[in-house]
């Protein structure tokens, strides 16, 4: 049974709590599409290989962490922009994008998704917008072990600093929040993990004893927006594609 557009844009909204933060990017609707939606698909990435699998798949929607029109991106539709903003036009496909929302839904979010696959329980939020997440293993593990364990999640490995020899707790933000361990490395912590890492993380690591984990932006973020595409096929009954671009970054 088809959805309309509109309707399926207010439910995210509601759901995902659009008003509550400052974004770099607009969250919602992005290129309008047919108003008739019975198939979505979902990807990272709003790039021209998922937008290409998209069309081919025959989907009305692509839903995608990062879409479009981010702050301080040159404004002209040239290049690459205009290739993949065409082609949704031409194929009359809508894409909606949701970022920092999907990061912090205590259900579906990346944030949420990567801890439960890692075992952590949460205990809590710290950082601008609450962000960043604290959370404890049930029994502290060797830092081999919980490295081990990161790089059998994501399939991939991970950039990792150790500190202590032993983990249990941890602070988490997927993507590029690396610039949160600053404030990380002050708390009661035994490792931060995030996506991606910076030059000065590697002295923080070693002077502060709190050791950090880079596992990829893409890696650590593939979870929000596949939870979400499960969700809404659900709720709506909508034929759901998840498109899985690799990217090592």
């Amino acid at each position: 049974m088809p959805v309309i557009r509109q309707q399926l844009e207010n439910y995210i909204g509601q759901l995902l709590e659009l008003g509550r933060f400052r974004d770099y990017c607009p969250n919602g609707l992005q290129i309008e599409g047919r108003e008739s939606i019975r198939s979505i698909a979902t990807a990272v990435t709003a790039s021209q290989a998922a937008i290409d699998e998209a069309i081919a798949l025959g989907a009305d929607a692509l839903l995608v962490h990062h879409g479009f029109f981010w702050k301080n991106e040159s404004p002209p539709l040239v290049r690459s922009k205009k290739h993949r903003i065409a082609a949704l036009l031409r194929h009359d496909i809508n894409l909606f994008g949701y970022h920092l929302p999907l990061d912090a839904h205590p259900e579906l979010g990346n944030n949420a998704r990567l801890g439960q696959l890692l075992g952590l329980q949460p205990t809590g939020r710290t950082g601008e917008q609450d962000m960043v997440w604290l959370g404890e293993l049930p029994e502290p593990i060797q830092w081999h072990e919980w490295q081990a364990r990161i790089d059998s999640a994501t399939g991939r490995t991970c950039l990792a600093i150790p500190g202590r020899t032993a983990v249990k707790r941890v602070a988490w933000c997927t993507g590029g929040a690396q610039s949160y361990f600053h404030d990380v490395a002050a708390l009661d912590v035994d490792c931060y993990l995030t996506g991606e890492a910076s030059e000065f993380v590697t002295h923080l690591a070693r002077e502060s004893g709190v050791g950090f984990i880079a596992a990829g932006h893409h890696a650590t973020e593939r979870y929000g927006i596949r939870a979400l595409g499960e969700h809404l096929a659900k709720q709506f009954e909508l034929e759901l594609h998840h498109i899985e671009i690799d990217n090592p970054v």
